[in-house]
Parts: structure tokens; C-alpha cells; sequence
């Protein structure tokens, strides 16, 4: 008999923080320093949120969806993001 119930911690759908704003989740949050930015997009293509975009040549991150991982600080070859704590 097949149950009715879903184990925990299993994410049916995937992609899913793209209709669930996930951003107070975070602790630290990126900021780019436009200056530095080249708009190579390293910072976009390592996000594994999706939510950073090359706008006008810069990067520019949607704080809705980014869960502040600072993956985009450890990638970014020119170091034209910071990390600031997050202020609730």
C-alpha cells in the first residue's frame, strides 16, 4: 500500500524558492561595489539561487530570493562584493 503521507525534508518540486521569497533567511547579505564590478557575471553564473543579474554592466542582486551563502563574494575575481551582517 503506497502511502499517503510525505517524508520531511523532501522537496517535491524543485526550484521552488523562485515563488517563495526566501530572502529574511539570511544572515549576511552581499552588496556589490559598482566601482569594482566589471559585469563578468562569475557572481550570476556561481548563485545557485538565481538572483543575481547583469543589469547595465553590473551586478545587481534581488534581495527577495538571496539567502546571503556569499558564494558570489568567494567567486567574484575582481573582490567587488562585500559581506555586510544582514540588519533585521
Amino acid at each position: 500500500m503506497k502511502s499517503k503521507t510525505t517524508v520531511g525534508c523532501i522537496i517535491i518540486e524543485p526550484g521552488n524558492s523562485a515563488v517563495t521569497k526566501t530572502g529574511s533567511w539570511r544572515t549576511f547579505r552581499p552588496v556589490v561595489d559598482k566601482a569594482k564590478c566589471t559585469g563578468c557575471s562569475i557572481c550570476a553564473t556561481f548563485c545557485p539561487e538565481g538572483c543575481i543579474d547583469i543589469i547595465e554592466k553590473k551586478s545587481t542582486i534581488n534581495y527577495d530570493y538571496c539567502k546571503g551563502c556569499m558564494i558570489c563574494k568567494v567567486e567574484c575575481p575582481f573582490s567587488a562584493i562585500r559581506e555586510e551582517t544582514e540588519k533585521k
